[in-house]
Protein backbone atom coordinates (compact mmCIF):
# COMPACT_ATOMS: atom_id res chain seq x y z
CA UNK A 1 0.00 0.00 0.00
CA UNK A 2 1.28 3.60 -0.44
CA UNK A 3 2.31 5.91 1.77
CA UNK A 4 -0.49 8.00 0.34
CA UNK A 5 -3.35 5.53 0.88
CA UNK A 6 -2.59 5.37 4.77
CA UNK A 7 -4.26 7.83 6.42
CA UNK A 8 -3.65 9.83 9.99
CA UNK A 9 -7.02 8.20 11.30
CA UNK A 10 -5.68 5.23 10.06
CA UNK A 11 -2.74 4.48 12.26
CA UNK A 12 -3.16 5.60 15.80
CA UNK A 13 -0.64 8.87 16.76
CA UNK A 14 2.18 7.87 18.86
CA UNK A 15 1.83 8.26 22.42
CA UNK A 16 4.00 10.64 23.47
CA UNK A 17 3.75 14.12 26.06
CA UNK A 18 2.96 16.86 24.04
CA UNK A 19 4.77 20.36 23.76
CA UNK A 20 3.75 23.00 25.86
CA UNK A 21 3.24 26.04 24.13
CA UNK A 22 6.23 27.60 25.32
CA UNK A 23 8.81 24.91 24.19
CA UNK A 24 7.02 24.81 20.40
CA UNK A 25 7.57 28.87 20.07
CA UNK A 26 11.05 28.12 21.32
CA UNK A 27 11.86 24.85 19.09
CA UNK A 28 10.17 27.33 16.19
CA UNK A 29 12.02 30.32 16.79
CA UNK A 30 15.33 28.55 16.97
CA UNK A 31 15.10 26.53 13.96
CA UNK A 32 13.89 29.64 11.98
CA UNK A 33 16.70 31.64 13.02
CA UNK A 34 19.05 29.74 11.35
CA UNK A 35 16.76 28.91 8.34
CA UNK A 36 17.22 32.68 7.81
CA UNK A 37 20.95 32.92 8.44
CA UNK A 38 21.00 30.06 5.65
CA UNK A 39 19.00 31.51 2.95
CA UNK A 40 20.41 34.94 3.82
CA UNK A 41 23.86 34.23 2.90
CA UNK A 42 22.36 32.19 -0.75
CA UNK A 43 20.52 34.98 -1.44
CA UNK A 44 23.23 37.56 -0.95
CA UNK A 45 24.98 35.94 -4.10
CA UNK A 46 21.68 36.78 -6.59
CA UNK A 47 21.39 40.35 -4.70
CA UNK A 48 24.83 41.43 -5.26
CA UNK A 49 25.13 40.01 -8.42
CA UNK A 50 24.55 42.97 -10.24
CA UNK A 51 27.89 44.71 -8.74
CA UNK A 52 30.20 42.37 -8.46
CA UNK A 53 29.65 40.93 -12.12
CA UNK A 54 31.44 42.99 -13.36
CA UNK A 55 34.70 42.46 -10.99
CA UNK A 56 34.62 38.84 -10.97
CA UNK A 57 34.18 37.66 -14.66
CA UNK A 58 35.15 39.05 -18.07
CA UNK A 59 34.81 42.43 -19.44
CA UNK A 60 31.42 42.41 -21.87
CA UNK A 61 28.12 43.76 -22.18
CA UNK A 62 26.17 43.95 -18.64
CA UNK A 63 23.79 41.65 -20.22
CA UNK A 64 26.62 38.56 -20.43
CA UNK A 65 28.13 39.81 -17.32
CA UNK A 66 24.68 38.92 -15.51
CA UNK A 67 24.48 35.62 -17.78
CA UNK A 68 28.11 34.52 -16.67
CA UNK A 69 27.44 35.51 -12.58
CA UNK A 70 23.47 33.31 -13.10
CA UNK A 71 25.41 30.38 -14.66
CA UNK A 72 27.42 30.29 -11.63
CA UNK A 73 24.18 30.71 -9.71
CA UNK A 74 22.77 27.49 -11.47
CA UNK A 75 25.63 25.49 -10.84
CA UNK A 76 25.50 26.56 -7.17
CA UNK A 77 22.46 24.79 -7.11
CA UNK A 78 23.97 21.49 -9.02
CA UNK A 79 25.64 20.78 -5.75
CA UNK A 80 22.07 21.19 -3.56
CA UNK A 81 21.18 17.47 -4.52
CA UNK A 82 24.35 16.19 -3.29
CA UNK A 83 23.85 18.13 0.05
CA UNK A 84 20.15 16.96 0.35
CA UNK A 85 21.54 13.45 -0.38
CA UNK A 86 24.43 13.54 2.98
CA UNK A 87 22.54 15.51 4.94
CA UNK A 88 19.08 14.27 4.35
CA UNK A 89 21.16 10.56 5.53
CA UNK A 90 22.79 12.28 8.52
CA UNK A 91 19.82 14.01 9.77
CA UNK A 92 17.52 10.63 9.28
CA UNK A 93 20.46 9.08 11.37
CA UNK A 94 21.83 11.01 13.27
CA UNK A 95 19.29 13.45 13.97
CA UNK A 96 17.73 16.65 12.59
CA UNK A 97 19.58 19.26 15.08
CA UNK A 98 22.80 17.21 14.13
CA UNK A 99 22.19 18.00 10.56
CA UNK A 100 21.18 21.38 11.11
CA UNK A 101 24.35 22.58 13.20
CA UNK A 102 26.58 21.27 9.97
CA UNK A 103 24.72 23.01 7.46
CA UNK A 104 25.15 26.35 8.96
CA UNK A 105 28.63 25.90 9.80
CA UNK A 106 29.04 24.80 5.66
CA UNK A 107 27.48 28.26 4.73
CA UNK A 108 29.80 30.14 6.92
CA UNK A 109 32.77 28.98 5.66
CA UNK A 110 31.67 29.76 1.62
CA UNK A 111 30.11 33.33 2.43
CA UNK A 112 33.82 33.76 3.80
CA UNK A 113 35.18 32.67 0.95
CA UNK A 114 33.19 34.95 -1.28
CA UNK A 115 33.78 38.27 1.12
CA UNK A 116 37.52 38.00 0.58
CA UNK A 117 38.12 36.38 -2.50
CA UNK A 118 40.61 38.48 -4.65
CA UNK A 119 38.59 40.32 -8.63
CA UNK A 120 39.17 39.12 -12.02
CA UNK A 121 42.19 41.67 -12.45
CA UNK A 122 44.12 40.66 -9.85
CA UNK A 123 43.79 36.69 -10.19
CA UNK A 124 42.29 36.72 -13.75
CA UNK A 125 40.57 32.94 -14.76
CA UNK A 126 40.81 32.04 -10.93
CA UNK A 127 38.39 34.35 -9.60
CA UNK A 128 35.50 32.92 -10.93
CA UNK A 129 36.78 29.14 -10.51
CA UNK A 130 36.88 30.18 -6.58
CA UNK A 131 33.63 31.59 -6.76
CA UNK A 132 32.03 28.68 -7.96
CA UNK A 133 33.81 26.63 -5.77
CA UNK A 134 32.25 28.59 -2.52
CA UNK A 135 28.49 28.48 -4.24
CA UNK A 136 29.06 24.82 -4.84
CA UNK A 137 29.88 24.60 -1.05
CA UNK A 138 27.07 26.51 -0.27
CA UNK A 139 25.05 24.57 -2.21
CA UNK A 140 26.08 21.52 -0.40
CA UNK A 141 24.44 23.35 3.24
CA UNK A 142 21.48 24.76 1.79
CA UNK A 143 20.73 21.40 0.18
CA UNK A 144 20.76 19.97 3.68
CA UNK A 145 19.00 22.42 5.22
CA UNK A 146 15.91 22.62 3.42
CA UNK A 147 15.16 19.40 4.23
CA UNK A 148 16.13 19.18 7.77
CA UNK A 149 14.52 22.55 8.70
CA UNK A 150 11.58 21.68 6.75
CA UNK A 151 11.28 18.06 8.75
CA UNK A 152 12.54 19.63 12.43
CA UNK A 153 10.07 22.42 12.37
CA UNK A 154 7.05 20.16 10.44
CA UNK A 155 7.68 17.21 13.28
CA UNK A 156 7.68 20.22 15.99
CA UNK A 157 4.70 22.06 15.09
CA UNK A 158 1.08 20.86 16.52
CA UNK A 159 -1.32 18.34 14.60
CA UNK A 160 -3.71 21.46 14.87
CA UNK A 161 -2.04 24.24 13.87
CA UNK A 162 0.84 22.64 11.74
CA UNK A 163 0.10 24.24 8.65
CA UNK A 164 0.47 27.58 10.70
CA UNK A 165 3.83 26.72 12.67
CA UNK A 166 6.00 25.33 9.64
CA UNK A 167 4.76 28.00 7.24
CA UNK A 168 7.57 30.54 9.28
CA UNK A 169 10.17 27.95 7.55
CA UNK A 170 9.07 29.83 4.22
CA UNK A 171 8.47 33.07 6.43
CA UNK A 172 12.32 33.02 7.81
CA UNK A 173 13.29 31.66 4.26
CA UNK A 174 11.60 34.78 2.30
CA UNK A 175 12.77 37.12 5.41
CA UNK A 176 16.72 35.85 4.28
CA UNK A 177 16.40 37.03 0.93
CA UNK A 178 14.39 40.28 2.47
CA UNK A 179 17.55 41.20 4.93
CA UNK A 180 19.61 40.63 1.98
CA UNK A 181 17.33 43.25 -0.16
CA UNK A 182 17.62 45.49 2.86
CA UNK A 183 21.61 45.19 2.96
CA UNK A 184 21.62 46.16 -0.41
CA UNK A 185 19.38 49.44 0.15
CA UNK A 186 21.02 50.43 3.03
CA UNK A 187 24.40 49.94 1.04
CA UNK A 188 23.06 51.79 -1.63
CA UNK A 189 21.97 54.41 0.75
CA UNK A 190 25.90 54.69 2.47
CA UNK A 191 28.11 54.40 -0.68
CA UNK A 192 28.57 55.45 -4.16
CA UNK A 193 27.64 53.21 -7.03
CA UNK A 194 31.71 53.15 -7.98
CA UNK A 195 32.48 51.83 -4.22
CA UNK A 196 29.44 49.54 -4.15
CA UNK A 197 31.24 47.83 -7.54
CA UNK A 198 35.01 48.22 -5.58
CA UNK A 199 34.59 46.73 -2.43
CA UNK A 200 31.12 47.49 -0.81
CA UNK A 201 29.62 44.24 -2.34
CA UNK A 202 32.03 41.98 0.15
CA UNK A 203 30.34 43.37 2.97
CA UNK A 204 27.09 41.35 2.95
CA UNK A 205 28.84 38.39 2.50
CA UNK A 206 31.31 38.65 5.61
CA UNK A 207 27.75 39.93 7.69
CA UNK A 208 26.42 36.31 6.50
CA UNK A 209 29.31 34.91 7.95
CA UNK A 210 29.29 36.05 10.96
CA UNK A 211 25.54 35.65 11.69
CA UNK A 212 26.23 31.89 10.83
CA UNK A 213 28.63 31.44 13.73
CA UNK A 214 26.31 32.99 16.28
CA UNK A 215 23.29 30.25 14.37
CA UNK A 216 25.54 27.74 14.43
CA UNK A 217 25.94 27.81 18.41
CA UNK A 218 22.42 28.88 18.85
CA UNK A 219 21.65 25.19 17.04
CA UNK A 220 23.74 23.13 19.23
CA UNK A 221 20.84 23.75 21.76
CA UNK A 222 18.00 23.06 20.27
CA UNK A 223 15.66 19.93 21.18
CA UNK A 224 15.33 17.16 18.99
CA UNK A 225 12.12 16.21 17.68
CA UNK A 226 9.79 13.57 19.07
CA UNK A 227 9.52 11.75 15.57
CA UNK A 228 13.16 11.29 15.28
CA UNK A 229 12.78 10.17 19.12
CA UNK A 230 10.42 7.54 18.36
CA UNK A 231 11.92 6.17 14.93
CA UNK A 232 15.33 5.54 16.63
CA UNK A 233 14.90 2.00 16.70
CA UNK A 234 13.30 1.41 12.91
CA UNK A 235 15.22 -0.03 10.57
CA UNK A 236 15.97 1.56 7.06
CA UNK A 237 16.85 5.25 8.69
CA UNK A 238 18.09 7.25 5.78
CA UNK A 239 17.99 4.15 3.18
CA UNK A 240 17.83 6.12 -0.06
CA UNK A 241 16.84 2.50 -1.93
CA UNK A 242 13.17 3.15 0.41
CA UNK A 243 12.58 6.70 -1.52
CA UNK A 244 12.03 4.31 -4.62
CA UNK A 245 11.02 1.06 -3.44
CA UNK A 246 8.68 2.19 -0.62
CA UNK A 247 8.08 5.87 -1.55
CA UNK A 248 8.29 6.21 -5.04
CA UNK A 249 4.50 8.18 -5.62
CA UNK A 250 5.39 10.88 -3.01
CA UNK A 251 8.98 11.15 -4.57
CA UNK A 252 7.93 11.45 -7.66
CA UNK A 253 5.13 14.27 -6.91
CA UNK A 254 7.89 16.04 -4.67
CA UNK A 255 9.91 16.40 -7.44
CA UNK A 256 6.93 17.63 -9.65
CA UNK A 257 5.66 20.15 -7.43
CA UNK A 258 8.98 21.61 -6.54
CA UNK A 259 9.46 21.86 -10.26
CA UNK A 260 6.45 24.14 -10.93
CA UNK A 261 7.02 26.34 -7.20
CA UNK A 262 10.57 26.70 -7.45
CA UNK A 263 10.60 28.10 -10.97
CA UNK A 264 7.50 30.38 -9.57
CA UNK A 265 9.35 31.59 -6.78
CA UNK A 266 13.24 32.13 -8.47
CA UNK A 267 11.17 33.90 -11.06
CA UNK A 268 9.49 36.39 -9.13
CA UNK A 269 12.21 36.79 -6.82
CA UNK A 270 15.65 36.26 -7.73
CA UNK A 271 14.89 37.14 -11.66
CA UNK A 272 12.43 39.88 -10.77
CA UNK A 273 15.46 42.28 -9.87
CA UNK A 274 17.15 41.48 -12.88
CA UNK A 275 14.39 42.17 -14.69
CA UNK A 276 13.82 45.09 -13.30
CA UNK A 277 16.90 46.49 -14.69
CA UNK A 278 17.79 44.89 -17.88
CA UNK A 279 14.35 44.98 -19.17
CA UNK A 280 11.80 47.33 -17.74
CA UNK A 281 14.45 49.89 -17.15
CA UNK A 282 14.35 51.01 -13.61
CA UNK A 283 17.58 52.16 -11.66
CA UNK A 284 19.09 49.60 -9.70
CA UNK A 285 18.41 51.81 -6.56
CA UNK A 286 14.49 51.23 -7.77
CA UNK A 287 14.60 47.92 -8.73
CA UNK A 288 15.76 46.99 -5.06
CA UNK A 289 13.15 49.18 -3.56
CA UNK A 290 10.19 47.26 -5.66
CA UNK A 291 11.87 43.93 -4.97
CA UNK A 292 12.29 45.05 -1.14
CA UNK A 293 8.44 46.23 -0.95
CA UNK A 294 7.02 43.03 -2.26
CA UNK A 295 9.26 40.31 -0.37
CA UNK A 296 7.62 42.07 2.76
CA UNK A 297 4.35 41.34 1.95
CA UNK A 298 5.49 38.00 0.85
CA UNK A 299 6.26 36.99 4.20
CA UNK A 300 4.07 38.41 6.05
CA UNK A 301 1.09 36.43 4.45
CA UNK A 302 2.78 33.19 5.13
CA UNK A 303 1.52 32.48 8.18
CA UNK A 304 -2.22 33.14 7.08
CA UNK A 305 -2.02 30.56 4.30
CA UNK A 306 -1.01 28.26 6.44
CA UNK A 307 -3.11 28.59 8.96
CA UNK A 308 -5.79 28.76 5.60
CA UNK A 309 -4.60 25.18 5.12
CA UNK A 310 -5.30 24.13 8.56
CA UNK A 311 -8.57 24.73 7.93
CA UNK A 312 -9.19 24.10 4.27
CA UNK A 313 -6.62 21.74 3.55
CA UNK A 314 -3.26 21.21 1.26
CA UNK A 315 -4.56 20.28 -1.61
CA UNK A 316 -7.13 23.15 -2.57
CA UNK A 317 -3.86 25.66 -1.55
CA UNK A 318 -1.27 23.87 -4.03
CA UNK A 319 -4.01 23.77 -6.94
CA UNK A 320 -4.42 27.42 -5.99
CA UNK A 321 -1.23 28.62 -6.24
CA UNK A 322 -0.49 26.68 -9.29
CA UNK A 323 -3.12 27.05 -11.57
CA UNK A 324 -3.13 30.91 -10.74
CA UNK A 325 -0.02 31.01 -11.30
CA UNK A 326 0.01 29.69 -15.00
CA UNK A 327 -2.92 31.61 -16.01
CA UNK A 328 -1.13 35.57 -14.83
CA UNK A 329 2.32 34.45 -15.62
CA UNK A 330 2.06 36.05 -19.22
CA UNK A 331 0.72 38.75 -18.44
CA UNK A 332 2.31 39.62 -15.17
CA UNK A 333 5.73 39.85 -16.76
CA UNK A 334 4.51 41.54 -19.86
CA UNK A 335 3.10 44.51 -18.06
CA UNK A 336 6.06 44.78 -15.94
CA UNK A 337 8.23 45.08 -18.55
CA UNK A 338 6.07 47.50 -19.86
CA UNK A 339 5.74 50.16 -17.12
CA UNK A 340 7.58 52.52 -15.96
CA UNK A 341 5.69 53.34 -12.40
CA UNK A 342 7.46 51.06 -9.41
CA UNK A 343 4.12 51.21 -7.38
CA UNK A 344 2.45 49.56 -10.57
CA UNK A 345 5.33 47.04 -10.76
CA UNK A 346 5.20 46.41 -7.08
CA UNK A 347 1.29 45.92 -7.53
CA UNK A 348 1.57 43.69 -10.33
CA UNK A 349 4.62 41.65 -9.00
CA UNK A 350 2.99 40.71 -5.76
CA UNK A 351 -0.25 39.48 -7.83
CA UNK A 352 1.75 36.15 -8.30
CA UNK A 353 3.36 36.16 -5.10
CA UNK A 354 0.33 35.81 -2.91
CA UNK A 355 -0.43 32.59 -5.78
CA UNK A 356 2.43 31.43 -5.21
CA UNK A 357 1.99 31.41 -1.29
CA UNK A 358 -0.49 28.89 -1.81
CA UNK A 359 2.62 26.44 -2.18
CA UNK A 360 5.40 28.19 -0.24
CA UNK A 361 3.59 28.56 3.06
CA UNK A 362 3.06 24.92 3.50
CA UNK A 363 5.29 23.12 0.73
CA UNK A 364 8.35 21.70 3.13
CA UNK A 365 4.88 20.44 5.62
CA UNK A 366 2.96 18.70 2.45
CA UNK A 367 6.82 16.72 1.99
CA UNK A 368 6.98 15.95 5.31
CA UNK A 369 3.77 14.69 5.95
CA UNK A 370 3.95 12.12 2.67
CA UNK A 371 7.16 10.41 4.53
CA UNK A 372 7.30 7.91 7.54
CA UNK A 373 10.32 9.74 9.97
CA UNK A 374 12.62 7.45 9.24
CA UNK A 375 13.19 8.33 5.97
CA UNK A 376 11.47 11.78 6.50
CA UNK A 377 14.55 14.25 6.21
CA UNK A 378 15.73 12.61 3.17
CA UNK A 379 12.76 12.60 1.48
CA UNK A 380 11.47 15.89 2.28
CA UNK A 381 15.57 16.94 0.83
CA UNK A 382 16.80 14.74 -1.77
CA UNK A 383 13.63 15.16 -4.88
CA UNK A 384 13.05 18.77 -3.68
CA UNK A 385 17.11 19.70 -4.50
CA UNK A 386 16.80 17.75 -7.73
CA UNK A 387 14.17 19.56 -9.17
CA UNK A 388 15.02 22.63 -7.63
CA UNK A 389 18.61 22.34 -9.25
CA UNK A 390 17.05 21.45 -12.72
CA UNK A 391 13.90 24.30 -12.20
CA UNK A 392 14.10 27.22 -9.84
CA UNK A 393 18.43 26.91 -10.16
CA UNK A 394 18.18 27.65 -14.03
CA UNK A 395 15.41 30.16 -13.77
CA UNK A 396 17.67 33.37 -14.05
CA UNK A 397 20.09 31.90 -16.81
CA UNK A 398 16.82 30.61 -18.40
CA UNK A 399 15.51 34.00 -18.35
CA UNK A 400 18.98 35.63 -19.78
CA UNK A 401 19.15 33.39 -22.61
CA UNK A 402 15.86 33.72 -23.89
CA UNK A 403 16.27 37.55 -23.85
CA UNK A 404 19.78 37.00 -25.06
CA UNK A 405 18.16 35.37 -28.18
CA UNK A 406 15.44 37.94 -28.72
CA UNK A 407 13.05 35.60 -27.19
CA UNK A 408 12.14 36.84 -23.91
CA UNK A 409 8.07 35.90 -24.30
CA UNK A 410 9.27 32.54 -24.19
CA UNK A 411 9.93 32.63 -21.10
CA UNK A 412 7.16 33.50 -19.81
CA UNK A 413 5.40 30.55 -21.28
CA UNK A 414 7.85 28.31 -19.93
CA UNK A 415 6.95 29.36 -16.34
CA UNK A 416 3.25 28.83 -17.00
CA UNK A 417 3.71 25.32 -18.55
CA UNK A 418 5.77 24.20 -15.74
CA UNK A 419 2.58 25.71 -13.71
CA UNK A 420 0.52 23.80 -15.11
CA UNK A 421 2.08 20.55 -14.81
CA UNK A 422 2.96 20.85 -10.88
CA UNK A 423 -1.30 21.88 -11.53
CA UNK A 424 -1.67 18.33 -12.62
CA UNK A 425 -0.06 16.99 -9.79
CA UNK A 426 -1.68 18.95 -7.16
CA UNK A 427 -5.15 17.82 -8.58
CA UNK A 428 -4.12 14.02 -8.30
CA UNK A 429 -2.97 14.00 -4.82
CA UNK A 430 -4.85 13.18 -1.24
CA UNK A 431 -5.04 16.29 0.94
CA UNK A 432 -2.35 15.74 3.48
CA UNK A 433 -3.52 17.50 6.52
CA UNK A 434 -6.44 14.56 6.16
CA UNK A 435 -3.55 11.38 5.44
CA UNK A 436 -0.24 12.55 7.41
CA UNK A 437 2.13 10.02 8.74
CA UNK A 438 3.81 12.59 10.81
CA UNK A 439 2.11 10.86 13.99
CA UNK A 440 3.28 12.71 16.95
CA UNK A 441 1.29 14.94 18.67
Amino acid sequence: MSATEIGADETPAVALTPLTPRARLKAILGGSAGNLVEWYDWYVYSTFSIYFASTLFPKGSQTAQFLQAAGVFALGFLARPLGAWIMGIYADRAGRRAALTLAVGTMCFGSLIIALIPSYAQIGVAAPIVLLLARILQGLSVGGEYGASATYMSEMAGRKRRGFWSSFQYVTLIMGQLVAAVVLVILQQVLTPEQLHDWGWRIPFAIGAVLAVIVFWIRRGLEESASFTAAREEKGRGDTLLLFTKFPRETVMIFLLTAGGSLGFYAYTTYMLKYLVNTAGFSKETAGAINLATLVAFAAIQPLVGALSDKGGRKAMLAGAFGIGALIAYPVFSIVGGTTSAVVAALVIFVPLLAQSGYTAISGLVKAELYAAHVRALGVALPYALANALFGGTAEYVALWFKNAGMESGFFIYIAGMMGLSLIVALMMRDTRKHSLIRED
